[in-house]
């Protein structure tokens, strides 16, 4: 199954420009997905992206990682309604640093001709002047057509500033950069993306002086759906915001707790995405959920396997021994002999007295005066 086909199943291809499928079948290919260094640490909104990644690397073809230590000093408009704040240069070259580790725990870095890289726009950006810049990119694209990207039309009523304006054309000259440097002739991305991505096409074809209809060393643009619950609500936030990949920004225990809690309507789509087990393994899954949907057993297979990738095997089974320790009949003496590598994995919340004072029993206690972090409402606890 080539890589094309292994998104079709999996749902996980939105677009793509004629003519890529084709290409990929020919020969090895760079690709690249552009991450947001504004935070240390990646969370669930990247890890469809990081599995696009990860499955074009499993067929074959050669993934790059582009941190955007340039662009996220200014911000991408998409899907946003109101400006970012600027940070330092440093402040994204620790970011940096956190993002390559975990991204190292999906995909291979090394010697191989496939092998992962990470690559910082920072470093083409820093030395470019402005009129530098307007010379290379700017005069090949008019205002009509970087007006018409959807990510600048719903800002154009309540403003859009000209540093966010130029976001889709140093995003374009990004994938010219690492074309002309790295061989890429592929980006790919979130659906809300296309506007962007494209316009790196377009910048490359004018720039190169390809004819619209050409093929030979053209550049091609992949979007995946953006992942959503069955009510259309956005997934990978809890009530309490993002769930990072990081364990000092969201603990093992919760990690798993949140795949764990999955809706039944969605976790089928979930598995496909965020998952590498195979087409028949899934299917054998959904079987099995649907006879008997009390034991989770979709729900337990997607949390096993991304808690493993992001925090290891170990952690893992601790995890998985600390929820069964905490929702089993003799809780209070499993806990009296629980090893402390156990213990740490277990949630820990301080209430008042006042709130301890107004719980009449233990479920108020763990429904209310753990904000939930156990159970999310009264008839789970």
């Amino acid at each position: 199954m080539n890589f094309i086909e292994e998104l079709r199943w999996r749902g996980m291809l939105h677009d793509m420009i004629p003519g890529l499928e084709e290409h990929l079948k020919k020969e090895m290919t760079v690709a690249y997905i552009g991450f947001d260094p504004t935070a240390p640490s990646l969370h669930i909104g990247n890890l469809a992206a990081i599995m696009l990644l990860k499955h074009f690397q499993l067929a074959g073809h050669k993934p790059i990682a582009l941190v955007g230590g340039a662009t996220g000093m200014i911000g991408d408009p998409s899907g946003k309604s109101a400006e970012r704040e600027f940070l330092s240069e440093q402040t994204l070259r620790d970011n940096q640093v956190g993002i390559q580790k975990q991204l190292e725990k999906f995909l291979e870095f090394g010697a191989a001709a496939n092998s992962a890289e990470l690559v910082n726009n920072y470093d083409w950006f820093k030395e470019f002047s402005f009129l530098g810049f307007l010379r290379e990119a700017g005069k090949f694209l008019t205002v009509n057509y970087m007006m018409s990207k959807d990510s600048v039309k719903t800002r154009l009523e309540t403003g859009i500033s000209f540093t966010e304006f130029s976001y889709q054309l140093l995003q374009g000259y990004d994938f010219y950069h690492l074309y002309k440097t790295k061989n890429v002739r592929l980006q790919m991305g979130g659906s809300d993306q296309w506007g962007n991505i494209t316009t790196g096409t377009e910048l490359i074809r004018r720039k190169e002086g390809h004819d619209e209809e050409a093929t030979e060393r053209a550049a091609y643009a992949l979007t995946t759906p953006l992942v959503t619950k069955s009510d259309g609500t956005k997934f990978g936030k809890s009530e309490s915001g993002n769930i990072w990949l990081d364990a000092g920004k969201t603990s093992p225990y919760q990690f798993y707790q949140f795949w764990l809690n999955a809706a039944d309507a969605d976790v089928s789509r979930l598995i496909r995405v965020f998952t590498l087990y195979d087409q028949s393994k899934i299917e054998h899954f959904e079987k099995d959920h649907a006879e008997a949907p009390h034991l989770r057993i979709l729900q337990k297979a997607i949390a096993n396997e991304v808690t493993a990738r992001v925090h290891g095997d170990a952690i893992t089974q601790l995890v998985i021994e600390a929820s069964e320790l905490l929702f089993s009949k003799d809780a209070v003496e499993k806990l009296e002999n629980a090893s402390e590598k156990l213990l740490a994995q277990l949630p820990i919340h301080q209430i008042s007295s006042e709130l301890l004072a107004e719980c009449t029993n233990i479920t108020d206690l763990i429904s209310v005066g753990c904000s939930n972090l156990i159970c999310s409402s009264k008839s789970e606890a």
